[in-house]
């Protein structure tokens, strides 16, 4: 699964602060340190939270897991990315000056909830619809930057209980969000151009 549909603009590389980029290399750090732990191989014993059914198919692709913890973690993440990529498309086409950046965050999306509808073996993730969007682009922004936070921090949390595909992927899709929250982060002179 590409993690790069477009390259960074300079303005989303401005905006990624020390303060930031210290707290996604914690976070990032603390997942590997939680999965450092997981068994992939099949025939070793499962760790907690994990599936020993949970192996490649005759495909090359991951079988689906059987447990019902892991499938209720999995479809609840792609039911809440499923959401914060709805709020993406509208703010898109309501703030066209911030299209390319929400254009780049929704593709982001669009790969993970693929990648977590695949492996929660369930249907496509639906979304019920938010509430709409704050008035003012600034506000709108901000919004969605304090979604992507507490979607990051959602997921390293889930990502901590699972084991295998399951947590990396929780991991990594929590790291993406966490790096998207920065990039959304408007600053005051961007807003008013």
């Amino acid at each position: 699964m590409p993690n790069d549909p477009e390259p960074l603009t300079r303005w989303s590389a401005v905006l990624v602060s020390r303060r930031t980029t210290l707290r996604t290399v914690a976070l990032s750090a603390g997942t590997t340190a939680l999965l450092a732990g997981c068994k992939d191989d099949p025939g070793g014993e499962p760790a907690t939270g994990g599936d020993s059914k949970s192996t490649k198919g005759p495909d090359g692709k991951p079988t689906p897991s059987t447990d019902p913890a892991v499938v209720a973690a999995m479809s609840t993440a792609a039911g809440q990315v499923a959401q914060v990529a709805q709020r993406l498309t509208a703010a898109s086409k309501l703030y066209p000056a911030f299209r390319t950046q929400l254009t780049t965050a929704a593709k982001y999306h669009a790969q993970h909830l693929a990648k977590l509808n695949e492996l929660s073996g369930t249907g496509p993730a639906t979304a019920p619809p938010l509430a709409a969007l704050p008035k003012g682009a600034e506000a709108a922004m901000a919004d969605l930057a304090t979604r992507e936070q507490k979607l990051s921090v959602a997921h390293a949390i889930a990502a901590a209980k699972l084991s295998g595909p399951n947590a990396r992927l929780l991991a990594m899709v929590a790291a993406a969000e966490s790096q998207l929250a920065t990039s959304l982060t408007v600053k005051k002179k961007q807003a008013a151009q």
